[in-house]
């Protein structure tokens, strides 16, 4: 039978020697770990002249000895030394903790990851821009594929169940832009004039916008869980197995509910501010609802109604877009449905923000300002 590891303490010079017997093996080590760190003197010395067989858990616990307390190494077959010095080589060259970072180049890491999956982020949105043109163009020629129920169902969600959220906080931010600007204007009696920044401010821009960040919050996010459930659940390769593109069928209703809703909303979206706006002004100011639906006529033209109409479809386009885009990108669990959630409502909401900054420029450009 194969003797255990096993090591004997001995004084040579006076000074403590451990002389190890046996096989120094991961199978015979037994409790040799623990019986060698209880010792209360380190030894000066090890000899493994009686010593059998090592392999490299016999050899850490060597090298292990000779590292932490200088001990010199007697008796050892060349086997052995050679084993002990490979393991004390990839113990040297192991790193047991990370080495800081320059916090420059961490910076410049972090840019440059940012960059690289801003990069990648846009050429997938460009990609699926492409299919969803091919899937229109499509439905264009054969019309009898449009899911025409799917997109009903669709109105349901984007538009129909969002009315009373985007009244309600469209009617409390026209009281808001009322009083702040009531305020300020009053310093130089002008008060009048607050209607003519709740007109102008929600038709041609605060109505379509903010009816837009609420379409990213509810409808962009529903179609990323929507299809990102699908996507975890194998329906959407289901789907490509019998011949049915995703994009055709669960990508186009969702786009066209959005862009033909958008603008119906952004404009309801106004009206609501505008009646927000002209109940403060009854109130506050002394302004009859008569009276303030008629400067509004007056000073109100009739090109922010049809800046806030061209925005809308873009901006219903981005949202349904970005969220289907999210959706169809889930791959592994569940929590990745979240993420990618969050991801459609945050990009989507910062690409609506952005394009509106283009499209203020773009109408001050051709004069209608």
């Amino acid at each position: 039978m194969m003797e255990m590891a096993d090591f004997a303490e001995d004084q040579v010079d006076d000074k403590p020697v451990l002389r190890f017997s046996g096989r120094l093996t991961l199978a015979r080590v037994g409790t040799l770990p623990g019986r060698l760190a209880a010792l209360e003197a380190p030894p000066a010395a090890v000899d493994l002249s009686a010593v059998e067989r090592v392999d490299t858990v016999g050899a850490w616990l060597i090298y292990k000895l000779t590292r932490d307390h200088g001990t010199r190494i007697m008796g050892a077959s060349p086997e052995a030394s050679r084993l002990i010095e490979q393991v004390g080589k990839a113990a040297g060259h192991g790193q047991m903790h990370a080495q800081p970072l320059n916090p420059f180049l961490r910076v410049l890491s972090e840019v440059g990851q940012s960059a690289t999956e801003f990069g990648k982020l846009s050429l997938g949105m460009l990609s699926f821009t492409g299919a969803i043109l091919i899937a229109l163009w499509d439905v264009v020629r054969q019309p009898s594929r449009l899911r025409f129920h799917a997109i009903v169902q669709r109105f349901e969600l984007v538009g129909v169940k969002a009315l009373t959220i985007i009244g309600l906080m469209n009617f409390l931010v026209g009281i808001v832009i009322a009083q702040q600007s009531a305020v300020q204007l009053a310093e130089y009696g002008a008060q009048s004039m607050t209607v003519n920044v709740i007109g102008r401010l929600t038709l041609r821009e605060l109505g379509v916008l903010m009816a837009a960040i609420m379409v990213a919050g509810r409808s962009g996010s529903a179609f990323a869980a929507q299809i990102g459930t699908m996507k975890l659940t194998e329906e959407v390769d289901a789907m490509r197995t019998i011949g049915v593109s995703p994009v055709e069928a669960l990508v186009l209703p969702r786009l066209l509910a959005a862009i033909l809703m958008m603008p119906l909303l952004g404009f309801y979206a106004a009206l609501a501010g505008i009646a927000g706006g002209g109940l403060f002004c009854w109130l506050s100011l002394n302004i009859a609802p008569a009276a303030f639906v008629q400067l509004l006529r007056d000073v109100v033209p009739t090109t922010d109604v049809y800046v806030g109409l061209i925005k809308a479809p873009v901006f219903g386009f981005v949202i349904a877009m970005t969220g289907c885009f999210q959706g169809l990108q889930v791959e592994s669990n569940a929590e990745e449905v979240g993420q990618r959630t969050t991801a459609a409502v945050v990009q989507a909401i910062f690409i609506v923000i952005v394009l509106d900054a283009f499209f203020a420029v773009f109408f001050e450009q051709i004069g209608w300002v």
